[in-house]
């Protein structure tokens, strides 16, 4: 493989790490909560790029947006921008996405994903450009649309109801998901506990999970960058709470690429508790 497709692959492994960037109790004013994060991107210990996630948490029902941009040298080589956001109602503690869509600008081309869900179903998706048929991709058929979620709100999290937030249960679960172009499995596995101050925000214990890549559907399974992904065993993805619920989001993504480690981390990442609904305050 030459040196520009290298760097193209490891630049779209680091930049869809940049873009994708997640209890049940009895009394729902304990379980909102507001997070507002920034996080910085970098391929090799160079900058790549910045982005932002905000995700909101009432007793019934969540939103959540994540966008992000490429940025220096590596505007020049190869810019690009992104924004993914999702909606939907908290069924036990966990949100179940309804509707997601997602934008990837890269140079002159545009990748939109819209999909409407219904309690893991896809009810409709679409995907700009259509997938480019091959007979080498493995076929995707409707059972591949069920019992999936989306790229968002699989990354939303909920820890187990009883029992230290910080612990090994969290990582112990694997997520279907549907991209609008691929189904594929995240198995994560606890590797350890580690303590993270950010510049703004939060500073405390987060939980180090392993990340596993598993293609199901959708993908061409010779294809250099599926096959580094599934036998790379070194990505990790570190969770950290959101303020008034049960539930962690990344902290922190890193995944290896042949140009060196791409990661993601948080810079700012504020999160507090709201107050019920129904009482028309929140507290701070």
């Amino acid at each position: 493989m030459t040196l520009r497709p290298r760097l193209r692959n490891a630049i779209a492994l680091g930049f869809a790490t940049l873009v994708l960037a997640t209890d049940a109790v009895s009394n729902s004013a304990q379980a909102q909560g507001k997070l507002e994060a920034r996080f910085e991107a970098t391929l090799g210990g160079l900058p790549l790029g910045k982005g932002a996630m905000a995700i909101d948490v009432r007793d019934d029902q969540f939103s959540a947006t994540v966008s992000g941009s490429t940025t220096g040298l590596v505007q020049v080589v190869a810019g690009g921008r992104g924004r993914s956001a999702v909606t939907g109602t908290i069924s036990g503690g966990q949100p179940v996405a309804g509707a997601y869509a997602s934008s990837i600008v890269t140079g002159k081309k545009v990748d939109e994903v819209r999909m409407l869900m219904s309690n893991g179903t896809v009810k409709d998706s679409t995907a700009e450009p259509p997938t480019i048929p091959s007979p080498d991709r493995v076929p995707l058929t409707e059972a591949h649309r069920r019992n999936v979620s989306d790229p968002m709100t699989a990354a939303i999290l909920r820890a187990p109801a009883n029992g230290n937030t910080f612990s090994a249960e969290v990582c112990k679960r694997t997520l279907s998901i549907f991209d609008g172009r691929m189904r594929y499995d995240l198995q994560l596995a606890f590797k350890r506990l580690e303590t993270v101050r950010s510049e703004r925000g939060y500073q405390g214990n987060v939980v180090v999970c392993a990340v596993y890549f598993s293609p199901v559907a959708g993908h061409i399974p010779e294809r250099p960058v599926i096959k580094y992904m599934v036998h790379q065993r070194d990505a990790e993805m570190w969770l950290a709470p959101i303020a008034g619920t049960r539930l962690m989001v990344p902290y922190r993504l890193s995944v290896p690429t042949p140009l060196g480690l791409a990661m993601v981390q948080a810079r700012e990442f504020i999160s507090m508790p709201q107050a019920a609904s129904r009482t028309g305050t929140r507290s701070h």
